[in-house]
């Protein structure tokens, strides 16, 4: 993928308006429970006060829905950043172009403005007054419309961060010009929330495992009787067409032919493996089953590119959570010895593989989210969109 990179501008005596994200998760104390966004943002400021250029920050904290509340101010941020990045951090809400004093500044909270989330050109043309050119960041919030997400590339010439443009090139790697063959492994509750993404992925992959909650619906939809499971019945059309539309273009949708299953949905409950045609009225499918996982291996050997989102089973509550340990080990493996490509997003997903100690040996995880599963889709994000083409 083409896009305009940091590299690319003229940062000396410049002040860059940079979209990051932190919007950081806080403990009841204040504290930061995980500062891997704001870890994720100082390359990229590192690299603008190197070149002899100033930056303005904007990021979103909460939903404060267009109003100053003081519970979602980012002034917990500024020692926080002046320990990371040894400078003194200005803080300013942005509407006096002459309130940017220090070399690094902060700008409140930007969705105290209504205009924000709305896209308004008149804020986004105030907001352009404080600086030379933007850059974009913060690929988590590049799905969005906003004014700090696409709306400043209006008035001043835009670029992607270095945390940008790491998560572009890993993802244009993954799904524009993968090396093939290429497997997806998508999981989650519902097949309702992933129908743009099984039915973009199938046109696009070599073959996909669906696990979750939602691969039930696919069996049901062949005609297994999957008890009390978590199924949406009235997607079957849905599911089968999705699979149709797999083989014809010549994507092998892999589904679990052997399950976990168990009366109860609680930590540790009496379960049992068995087949698909011999789950109970009363049971539920709250895992895949050991041939699943072998068979997944299996294309997980054979695939030269991995794609995964989503867990396979209930993998919150043990043991139900066997089938994503063991097949994220084992891509953990291969990326490590045979030099696969993974790479994996998506809230859950993130957790899944943290939890099963295989994120680290990824060759990517991404935890963008919304903006992830967007791109999975094949959809048009605004705040990548900006990144391409001639500056203006």
């Amino acid at each position: 993928m083409q896009f305009r990179r940091l590299e690319d501008a003229d940062l000396s005596g410049k002040t860059a308006l940079v979209r990051v994200d932190f919007n950081v998760p806080r403990c009841e104390d204040g504290t930061i429970s995980d500062d891997t966004r704001i870890q994720a943002a100082l390359p990229t400021i590192r690299a603008i006060r190197e070149a002899g250029g100033k930056v303005v920050l904007l990021s979103h904290f909460g939903r404060p829905n267009g109003e100053a509340k003081a519970e979602f101010s980012l002034k917990f941020l500024l020692p926080v950043l002046e320990q990371h990045l040894g400078e003194v951090i200005g803080f300013t809400g942005g509407d006096d172009p002459v309130s940017i004093k220090e070399n690094i500044t902060l700008l409140e909270n930007t969705r105290f403005h209504p205009g924000e989330t709305k896209g308004e050109d008149a804020l986004a043309k105030e907001w352009a007054k404080l600086g030379d050119i933007f850059v974009q960041d913060a690929f988590s919030a590049s799905h969005r419309n906003h004014v700090s997400s696409a709306g400043l590339a209006n008035y001043l010439p835009a670029y992607a961060g270095l945390a940008m443009e790491r998560e572009l090139d890993h993802l244009s790697q993954a799904l524009e010009n993968p090396a093939s063959p290429v497997l997806g492994v998508v999981g989650g509750a519902k097949v309702s929330t992933k129908i743009d993404l099984l039915s973009n992925l199938v046109e696009k992959l070599d073959m996909l495992a669906i696990g979750g909650g939602m691969a039930n619906t696919f069996l049901a939809a062949q005609g297994y009787d999957v008890g009390k499971s978590l199924c949406e019945h009235d997607l079957k059309d849905t599911a089968l067409k999705i699979m149709d539309t797999a083989h014809e273009q010549n994507c092998r949708i892999l589904l679990p032919i052997d399950v976990v299953a168990a009366t109860e949905f609680a930590a540790h409950a009496p379960h049992r493996v068995c087949g698909l045609d011999e789950v109970g009225e009363n049971e539920m499918i709250l895992d895949a089953g050991p041939e699943t996982v072998n068979g997944l291996a299996d294309a997980i050997d054979r695939a030269k590119t991995l794609i995964w989102n989503g867990p396979l089973g209930a993998f919150e509550i043990p043991p139900f959570d066997t089938s994503t340990f063991e097949a994220a080990q084992y891509a953990a493996k291969r990326v490590k010895r045979n030099g696969l490509i993974a790479v994996a997003g998506g809230g859950d997903t993130v957790a899944a593989l943290k939890h099963a100690g295989a994120a680290q040996d990824f060759t990517f995880i991404s935890t963008a989210g919304g903006a992830f599963l967007e791109w999975m889709e094949g959809k048009s994000l605004p705040g990548v969109e900006i990144l391409t083409g001639e500056v203006s």
